[in-house]
């Protein structure tokens, strides 16, 4: 992330607790990690995405936060409409930064220099009821990685899940569908009720496989306080090896599209499409990704290993 005050500085002396999105510092401070990055690539690779979890004293500040937009703007959703996503610009608005900020600027999409704008005004009538833009006449039917970044609105999250500081959790909202809309129903499809109840999830820039789901007990320690316990678990069986290339042909374009912004020499992520039951916004479709910049150390090792 974007450069801070040495951790030594940082104390309830010197970091003054607020009510809003948190700072840096705060998280830092007030919200310190509860998983570590092994932890997180584990649970998102554990078939449940519901095993992430955002500090719990930061939960409560994000549901008093939320009461009061839900009260300004009548919903979360219009508050993002009315406010939050900036549609192919730069992300104007989070105070978490992402040392992505620091290199020349980048698209929505990854690829082209984007517009940089200051942060939006209020508007007039915050409740006023807002819908996507109209999609244009070459716009994909759903998420490709190639799509024009005034389809996009790339944020960090302003209340991310308890991950160690060197871990940014971006989030990029989508005017189009994640999946395609002509997808079976679950009720007549294995693949899609797997899709509705699992979610979709990914990673990139990877030394090494992700920890198999195998090694989730090892990892539930670090989920004691939210009573997480294998027997509550929701995901679905493992299924036949075609079945789980089709699974992931789905997330294809995810990949190719993270794989653009966070260049894999420079950056390992995970990333993940909450299911519908885990959805907070259910209204605007978006994807989560975690992403670690590498040390010098790792990438001089890729390079090395890439001459082998």
């Amino acid at each position: 992330m974007a450069s801070i005050a040495t951790p030594a500085t940082l104390t309830p002396d010197t970091v003054p607790l607020g009510e809003g999105p948190p700072t840096r510092e705060e998280m830092l401070v007030y919200y310190p990690a509860k998983f570590t990055w092994k932890q997180l690539k584990t649970f998102v690779n554990s078939g449940d995405l519901g095993l992430l979890k955002r500090d719990r004293k930061l939960q409560k500040r994000y549901d008093t936060w939320a009461q009061g937009i839900k009260a300004k703007y009548g919903s979360m959703a219009n508050y993002l409409l009315n406010y939050r996503l900036q549609w192919g610009q730069h992300d104007s608005i989070s105070i978490l930064r992402s040392s992505l900020d620091e290199a020349p600027a980048r698209a929505a999409n990854g690829s082209a220099t984007p517009v940089v704008t200051a942060a939006p005004d209020e508007p007039l009538d915050p409740k006023a009821a807002k819908k996507l833009p109209p999609l244009p006449p070459d716009a994909p039917p759903y998420f490709k990685a190639d799509m024009s970044p005034e389809l996009l609105s790339i944020t960090m999250n302003d209340w991310p899940y308890s991950v160690p500081p060197e871990v940014e959790h971006s989030l990029i909202w989508s005017r189009v569908p994640i999946l395609p809309p002509d997808l079976p129903p679950p009720s007549e499809s294995r693949i899609s009720a797997r899709l509705h109840q699992d979610g979709l999830w990914g990673f990139t820039g990877n030394e090494s496989p992700p920890p198999s789901p195998s090694t989730l007990p090892e990892s539930l320690g670090a989920l004691s306080e939210w009573g997480i316990t294998m027997d509550k678990l929701v995901r679905s069986p493992r299924g036949t090896d075609e079945e789980e290339r089709e699974v992931r042909k789905y997330g294809e374009e995810i990949e190719k599209f993270v794989k653009r912004r966070w260049d894999p020499r420079e950056w390992e992520t995970a990333w993940f499409v909450n299911p519908p039951r885990l959805q907070s916004v259910p209204e605007l479709t978006h994807i989560h990704v975690f992403a670690r910049r590498k040390t010098p150390e790792e990438i001089a090792r890729a390079e090395i290993n890439a001459q082998i």
